[in-house]
């Protein structure tokens, strides 16, 4: 019984492996029919024609555009009678008769023969599009960066060739340089455009409203008007024109984003405020209050009380330098160095009150007109001016210099204004003659120059050499400040009571230079903007008249240093009188062994003569008289640790 039991259990179990095999098998079958029948599925959509030509070597006059197979669902058959196609099948049709074959399926070009004319080396120049097209030479001229060297074999002092080779192949890669920035400038497609009028009409007679009316939307938006009561109002753009400061006189000070109309910081200070200037950055701006100047951050926390600048009227900003210069009411002229909290100089200009300041943005020099009719020019290096020109007969009203450093533009109580080359110091160039005088003037970056006489601001424009009017504008009160927006066609006037932002088309830079100023930078780019900026500091003993001489070299202290170099490498020792001493032992003084020792003895006492020389140099040179220990601020972290 136990037997069959068994029997009948393993007999069971064996069917039932048998059954689950077989149901396993058909659900196998099932499903691959089902996915083969999901793979049948036409296509819900059109496969466009795919061009396949097959071209041998005679090319076939109509060649013949295949169609993409399409597959069928089982069991269905499509008509395929004489014009008569599937809806999802596209036609075979030839190509049209103005198709040409693409170069890939076509045979390669013949070799190029030698004997050919426009044969040159491996390639064959082709007439119709031989090469680069030519750039034009003024265009070349305006990018050069010089002559070059004279690096002909002939000609040139340079005997090592190697040292030629390696200067032939630097002058050619200026050369690709100059090349390569003549050929980008037709990248630069933004250009200054200024109104012109119709036959009988004047650019004059448009209004700021027409103007907005006809312009883009964004243009139009950066006029605009600001209610203000506690004027007169002085105020100052950033270099890069994104940022607008603005002073009243009854010590309201508010800084913001003129652009997007974002506020940074509104305060009143409860004094008189003179005049406000940015620092290297829109996040710090100083103030000319009663007393003393004040630093400001963006948002109206006072960093710093300067109360070495007392009394100042006049602020302005040297950004290469980070230097704050200041001219005060009693006469006085001070230079701060603003990353060390440093003053520079300080020193009496025996001028007067000091109310007509600016600077040169080409060497960083102070002008400064006083009550006799002359410009002087100022430095932080010299207690007396640079230079002087006598510009007017009586007192000069405002004073202007170009952003280039080129022109320099005088106005005076008798009604004249005068533009003077300060390259040169020579002129007037250009003199105009006004109905009233002009108590504010401003020189855009494209040579306008905006004068501000009682309510009316008049903008002049420069052509054929004399100064013409371009645009008016009349305010309700007399306007206290006229400056024109850098690399935008605005310009920027303030009265008692209100700013308003005018549209100048034409005024401005149209391309800008990210790497020296970018309007649009972030906050990653400001930090190193400012960090290269602190890097690349020039130094205030190198504010000169001449803004070259920073390129060239002291060639007599060169000269000098040179020298004591080679006399030191070359001194000569005196005569070493040396005898070796006598060994018995074998292989010990030999003639080597002689030579050897006395050599290291004469290079011991060539040290040693140096040595003494260096000592007796330091003798008679003569001492520094700085205190070593001198507190430089925050630059002592720097200083070495003895």
């Amino acid at each position: 019984m136990e037997e069959r039991s068994y029997r009948d259990r393993y007999r069971d179990r064996s069917r039932e492996h048998s059954r689950e095999r077989r149901d396993r098998d058909r659900d196998k079958d099932r499903d691959r029919d089902r996915s083969k029948e999901r793979s049948d599925v036409a296509p819900h959509y059109i496969e466009p024609p795919i061009h396949v030509p097959f071209y041998a070597y005679n090319l076939p006059p109509r060649p013949i555009v295949v169609s993409p197979m399409v597959p069928f669902p089982r069991g269905w058959v499509p008509p395929m009678g004489r014009g008569q196609h599937s809806g999802l099948m596209a036609p075979v049709r030839p190509f049209p008769p103005r198709f040409t074959p693409p170069d890939m399926y076509r045979l390669g070009s013949p070799p190029p023969n030698p004997t050919d004319r426009n044969y040159r080396g491996r390639r064959l120049i082709d007439k119709k599009f031989p090469g680069k097209a030519p750039v034009d030479k003024q265009v070349l001229a305006k990018y050069s960066k010089g002559p070059g060297l004279d690096l002909k074999r002939k000609t040139n002092a340079i005997k090592n060739k190697v040292a030629r080779k390696k200067l032939q192949q630097k002058e050619q890669v200026i050369e690709e340089q100059v090349e390569a920035s003549a050929r980008a400038e037709l990248l630069l497609t933004e250009e200054h455009g200024y109104l012109e009028a119709d036959n009988g009409e004047a650019t004059t007679e448009y209004r700021q409203k027409q103007i907005a009316d006809n312009v883009d939307i964004t243009s139009a938006a950066k006029r605009f008007k600001l209610d203000l009561q506690f004027g007169p109002y002085c105020f100052k753009y950033t270099r890069n024109g994104r940022h607008l400061l603005l002073g009243g006189k009854q010590g309201h000070v508010a800084a913001f984003d003129w652009v997007t109309k974002k506020l940074a910081c509104e305060i009143n200070v409860m004094e008189s405020v003179h005049d406000v200037t940015w620092l290297h950055l829109e996040t710090m701006f100083a103030v000319a209050q009663k007393d003393w100047v004040y630093v400001y951050d963006n948002q109206g926390i006072e960093l710093h009380c300067l109360k070495r600048m007392n009394g100042v009227t006049r602020l302005e900003f040297l950004p290469y330098h980070f230097l704050l210069a200041s001219g005060s009411k009693d006469g006085h002229m001070a230079w701060l160095d603003v990353s060390i909290g440093k003053l520079v100089a300080r020193y009496n200009s025996h001028l007067g009150r000091i109310s007509v300041m600016t600077q040169n943005p080409s060497n960083a020099v102070l002008c400064v007109g006083d009550s006799k009719g002359i410009v002087s020019m100022w430095s932080p290096n010299s207690t007396k001016p640079l230079a002087k020109m006598l510009c007017h007969h009586q007192s000069i009203m405002t004073c202007a210099i170009h952003p280039y450093g080129t022109y320099m533009a005088t106005s005076c109580i008798d009604k004249s204004v005068k533009i003077w080359d300060i390259r040169q110091l020579t002129g007037p160039v250009s003199h105009m003659h006004l109905c009233s005088p002009a108590h504010r003037m401003s020189y855009s970056q494209r040579g306008l120059l905006a004068l501000s006489m009682g309510n009316v601001v008049e903008v002049f424009r420069e052509t054929s050499g004399d100064f013409k009017p371009y645009l008016r504008h009349k305010t309700a009160r007399n306007v206290g400040c006229v400056r024109f927006c850098p690399y935008e066609d605005v310009l920027g006037i303030s009265t008692a009571n209100e700013f308003s932002s005018l549209l100048v088309p034409g005024s401005a830079e149209a391309n800008y230079d990210a790497h020296e100023i970018n309007p649009f930078q972030t906050k990653t780019q400001r930090r190193e903007a400012e960090v290269k900026a602190l890097l690349e500091k020039i130094q205030p003993e190198l504010i000169t008249l001449d803004s070259t001489e920073i390129l060239e070299v002291d060639v007599p202290t060169y000269k000098e240093k040179m020298e004591s170099k080679k006399n030191l490498l070359h001194v000569k020792p005196k005569p070493i009188n040396f005898e070796p001493r006598r060994t018995k032992a074998k292989g010990k003084g030999g003639t080597a062994k002689i030579i050897k020792t006395k050599k290291i003895l004469k290079e011991l006492n060539r040290r040693e003569m140096i040595e003494t020389f260096r000592e007796t140099h330091k003798e008679v040179a003569p001492k520094k008289t700085e205190n070593q220990n001198k507190d430089y601020g925050v630059l002592n972290r720097f200083l070495s640790k003895k």
